[in-house]
């Protein structure tokens, strides 16, 4: 079938409003119109390089959508199923999933390409394969998805607030309670306030925090936060590291989470002044490009202080299982989703949500397809 969709041709460039086609649903494949899409970071990132995949490529990968057909051998959703898309495949079987390490599946080593398990790459753009980004291509108005990327919800939840379950709530709630092991009492800095950054705040409340602390420079994010449950918030390094020595009587918080939009050495350097004693430094950001990664820090002290660096994709989360309960908590208030969303955009003003959310004008920016936008 023929759709829409938002293309990358090359680095460097805008998106590209395209038709192209969209294949049929071969084994253990499953068709979807989508609803919605959250504009995370990283598919920002995506625009400037794409390490270990290829352009031209489409974008998106948070996302929700209704199931309209499946394949061969499909059996955990049916036609007219409302899904939240995982970017991170997640196969139950391979040794990662079995060790209950799902986020680290085997399944997930061509999200850069986007070309699916059974080695389909989604779309084709005059007779060229294009893959989805994240095995998911949620800029398309329909992508063809692996069944191991299709998380099925209660049809009752509305699937604007269900999209931002796809991507930036877990990766930032399980940042906390699960890559950052948050326990009650611990002093926490959270250093960046965007879509990650405010629910990496939510994981630390709920894990019973004593005190959170938001660092951003963008005072929108700031005051987010602290309505999300921030106790503090600063607009830099060098008041969080003088915070974070007073609010732990001298000692540094316990866990500080990087969830800034682009990784830095000036980033990380002003997160490793926060970090405590026995401290952990969870590293949930990303570069541009993998240099931009690149990260330093003082062998002596973290030897002499016993402090740990520990990496987190999607928060450490599961998507079968976290995806679900997430919603549930914010079903029973106990999580906040919708006023992440401040603003909307269609198809047509994806680079401009980009470039609003470059100005800080935005926690989490949502684009609605044109299936929602005529209903």
């Amino acid at each position: 079938m023929r759709t829409r969709a938002a293309v990358l041709r090359q680095a460097e460039t805008e998106y590209e409003i395209v038709d192209l086609e969209v294949l049929d649903p071969g084994p253990g494949e499953v068709l979807v119109e989508m609803a919605y899409a959250g504009l995370c970071h990283s598919d920002e990132h995506l625009r400037h390089s794409n390490p270990g995949g290829r352009y031209p490529i489409v974008g998106g990968h948070e996302g929700s959508a209704v199931v309209q057909a499946v394949g061969p051998g499909v059996t955990g959703v049916a036609p007219g199923d409302h899904v939240v898309t995982s970017f991170l495949p997640a196969c139950g079987h391979c040794r990662f999933c079995a060790a209950g390490r799902s986020n680290l599946c085997d399944k997930g080593a061509t999200i850069a390409s986007g070309q699916l398990p059974s080695g389909t790459f989604p779309f084709r753009l005059d007779d060229e394969p294009l893959g989805g980004f994240c095995m998911v291509g949620a800029f398309a108005e329909h992508t063809l998805l692996s069944e191991f990327s299709c998380v099925k919800i209660d049809p009752w939840i509305p699937l604007d607030t269900a999209a931002l379950v796809a991507c930036s709530v877990p990766t930032g709630w399980g940042s906390a309670v699960y890559s950052g092991g948050v326990r009650p009492g611990d002093t926490v800095f959270v250093v960046g306030l965007g879509g990650v950054g405010a629910n990496a705040v939510q994981g630390a409340v709920h894990a019973g925090a004593m005190h959170v602390v938001g660092v951003d420079p963008v005072a929108l994010k700031r005051e987010f936060a602290e309505s999300v449950g921030a106790t503090h918030t600063v607009a830099s390094a060098d008041e969080a590291a003088g915070l974070a020595r007073q609010l732990s009587r001298g000692t540094g918080a316990d866990v500080v989470i990087v969830t800034v939009g682009k990784m830095s050495a000036d980033a990380m350097t002003g997160a490793m002044t926060c970090l405590g004693k026995g401290g952990t430094l969870v590293l949930t950001a990303l570069g541009d490009r993998v240099s931009d990664g690149n990260v330093t820090l003082s062998g002596q002290l973290a030897t002499v202080f016993e402090q740990r660096i520990q990496g987190s994709l999607f928060g450490s989360c599961n998507p079968f299982r976290d995806i679900p309960m997430l919603l549930r908590l914010h079903e029973e208030g106990r999580l906040e989703l919708d006023r992440l969303i401040t603003r909307r955009y269609s198809l047509e003003q994806l680079n401009e949500g980009y470039r609003d959310q470059a100005a800080g004008l935005t926690v989490r920016g949502l684009l609605e397809h044109a299936a929602v936008r005529s209903s």
